[in-house]
């Protein structure tokens, strides 16, 4: 028994470098502009194994990105724990929280841009949600720590009491995802110009700031 688990483990360890190979070969090429057989190459695995686990390149596809993110969320996790982060006003930690927006535009463009690529394979494939309630949980969910926040600037004094919170938080968390991820997409009309685009986000974090401050 001990042999079959260590061998089990040893498969599901080669499968795990595949992922970790094709997230990165996602990254510097385009997930589009990766084959099956590239993945199989740099991990040393044969394509047709790789399509024996995986089903399809969709679902490698799907895996990587879930490893993404999960790492993101790896990055992540503690900062918003934090004694320094706690002893803030609500409306400050509010800030903080929006910011992490910025930190993916900034810090992590490639991922950004492969997010975009990745919605238009989930349309064009057609994929069931079902399929995609591994990738659904490792995005990473900040509203438990902005509601947290929330709360604790009601209790402050520093955020208003009189708005749909959840509402809020949907409309900019998806105002600043889909501004950052445009941007990272680059130019594509004559009039565009993103030479501003960090501009644009933190305009975008200042507004949702004054919307959420009590006067």
């Amino acid at each position: 028994m001990e042999y079959e688990f260590s061998q089990e483990k040893l498969k599901s360890k080669r499968f795990d470098k595949a992922v970790e190979v094709s997230a990165q070969l996602f990254i510097e090429r385009g997930i589009d502009n990766v084959k099956m057989t590239d993945i199989a190459e740099e991990s040393d695995i044969g394509v047709a194994t790789l399509y024996r686990y995986f089903g399809t390149k969709t679902g490698m596809t799907i895996a990587a990105m879930t490893y993404m993110w999960n790492e993101l969320k790896k990055m992540f996790s503690g900062v918003f724990e934090s004694e320094v982060f706690l002893r803030q006003s609500g409306l400050k930690q509010l800030t903080d929280l929006m910011r992490m927006f910025l930190v993916l535009y900034e810090a992590h463009p490639g991922f950004m841009k492969l997010l975009s690529e990745f919605d238009l394979i989930i349309i064009r494939d057609r994929v069931p949600k079902e399929e995609l309630k591994e990738y659904d949980q490792s995005v990473i969910d900040f509203y438990p720590v902005v509601e947290r926040a929330f709360v604790t600037g009601l209790a402050d004094g520093t955020v208003r009491d009189d708005i749909d919170f959840r509402l809020f938080y949907r409309s900019y968390a998806h105002a600043l995802m889909e501004l950052g991820k445009k941007l990272i997409l680059g130019e594509l009309l004559p009039s565009d110009d993103f030479s501003a685009g960090e501009k644009e986000m933190e305009m975008l974090i200042e507004a949702a700031v004054c919307y959420l401050r009590k006067e």
